[in-house]
C-alpha cells in the first residue's frame, strides 16, 4: 500500500515581509507623479514651525534633496520671522506689527537683512548640503533677483506705515535658473532691494509666489502650522474640517473672512494660480516629510488651490 503524499511543507514568510510590500506599495504610487514632475521646477515656502524645531528642519532638508534626486528641480523661499524676533529682543529692539507686518524700521531692516540672510539661509544650505554639494543661498537682493517697492496698508481705514516692508515689483529669474541647470538647489531669503537704493523687508508667501511665477514653476507649496485651509474657523479653532481644493475664485470669496496668520499664505496661492502656476497648496509643516507625501502621493495633504479653467477642465471631462 502507498503511503500517501505529505503536503508541502508551507513556505516560510520572510521576516519583515510585511513592511516591504509597504514601501513598494509607495514606491509604485509615486512612480506616476515621478513621471510627471520629473524636470519640472517646484518652489517651496519653508517656514513656521519647519525651521524652529530641530528634527523637522532635518526632515524637510532630506525631502528638498529627495526631489532633486528624483529629477525635480526644488527651489526654497524662506523667512524667519521667529528668528528676527528673537535677535531683536536681544537687541533691545521692540517689534511691532501692523496689518499683520513687521514695521520694519531702518535699525531693524539691518537685523533683518542679517539673519534672514546670514543665519537662517546659510542654516538651511548647511543642512541641505550635509546630503551634497546642492543648495547655494542667495539673497532677494543679488542679481536684482527681486525689486520691491514701499508697501502701503491700511488699518481700520486709517493709512499705517510700515517702514522698510516691500511689495514686489519685478522679478529677474536670471541667476537661480543658472542655478537649476547646474543641477544646484537655490535657497533664496526674502529680502529684495528697491528702484529707490533701499532694501526692503518681503513677506516670504509673497516672495514664493511671485518667484514661482516668474520660473513657470508647476507648483507652489507653502508650509505653514495648520492642516491646511478650514472650512469653518472661530475664536483660534477649527470648526470644520479642512477644505482640500479651491478654485481661485473660490479663494477669492473666501479671502476676506479669513484669519490674519492665514490671509499672506492664501494670498500667495491665489498670485501663483492667477499668475498661470497649475496648482498651489499650504500643508501642515508639522508633519515630517510632509512636502513628500504631498508631491508623490495619490491623496495629497494640506489645501490645493487651482485655477477656475482647471475645475471647468474636470468638470468637462466627467
Amino acid at each position: 500500500m502507498t503511503a500517501p503524499a505529505q503536503p508541502a511543507p508551507a513556505t516560510p514568510v520572510p521576516p519583515g515581509r510585511d513592511d516591504a510590500l509597504a514601501k513598494a506599495a509607495t514606491l509604485i504610487e509615486a512612480l506616476p507623479w515621478l513621471s510627471r514632475f520629473h524636470g519640472q521646477t517646484v518652489v517651496l515656502k519653508y517656514g513656521g514651525h519647519a525651521m524652529a524645531d530641530h528634527g523637522l528642519r532635518h526632515a524637510f532638508a532630506q525631502d528638498v534633496v529627495f526631489l532633486r534626486h528624483a529629477g525635480l528641480r526644488p527651489v526654497v523661499v524662506h523667512g524667519g520671522g521667529p528668528q528676527i524676533s528673537a535677535h531683536l529682543d536681544r537687541l533691545g529692539v521692540p517689534s511691532t506689527f501692523k496689518a499683520g507686518l513687521r514695521v520694519t524700521s531702518p535699525e531693524a531692516m539691518d537685523v533683518v537683512r542679517m539673519v534672514l540672510t546670514g543665519q537662517v539661509n546659510r542654516d538651511l544650505v548647511g543642512l541641505v548640503n550635509r546630503h551634497g554639494p546642492f543648495a547655494v543661498g542667495m539673497s532677494g537682493e543679488d542679481a536684482n533677483l527681486f525689486t520691491a517697492r514701499r508697501r502701503a496698508a491700511v488699518v481700520d481705514g486709517e493709512p499705517v506705515d510700515l517702514g522698510l516692508v516691500g511689495e514686489i515689483d519685478a522679478v529677474d529669474p536670471g541667476a537661480v535658473l543658472a542655478l537649476l541647470r547646474d543641477g544646484r538647489v537655490p535657497v533664496v531669503s526674502s529680502v529684495a532691494r528697491g528702484a529707490d537704493g533701499e532694501v526692503y523687508n518681503v513677506n516670504a508667501d509673497t516672495a514664493a509666489a511671485a518667484l514661482a511665477v516668474a520660473l513657470g514653476a508647476v507648483k507652489l507649496v507653502v508650509l505653514t502650522d495648520v492642516e491646511g485651509l478650514y472650512a469653518d474657523w472661530a475664536d483660534g479653532a477649527a470648526q470644520g474640517g479642512v477644505i482640500s481644493r479651491l478654485t481661485a475664485t473660490g479663494l477669492e470669496q473666501l479671502l476676506p473672512g479669513l484669519s490674519a496668520g492665514m490671509i499672506p499664505k492664501m494670498e500667495a496661492c491665489l498670485r501663483a494660480v492667477r499668475g498661470g502656476v497649475p496648482q498651489a497648496r499650504v500643508l501642515d509643516g508639522r508633519l515630517p516629510h510632509s512636502v513628500l507625501l504631498e508631491i508623490f502621493t495619490d491623496s495629497g495633504i494640506g489645501t490645493m488651490v487651482v485655477p477656475d479653467e482647471a475645475a471647468g477642465a474636470e468638470a468637462a471631462g466627467d
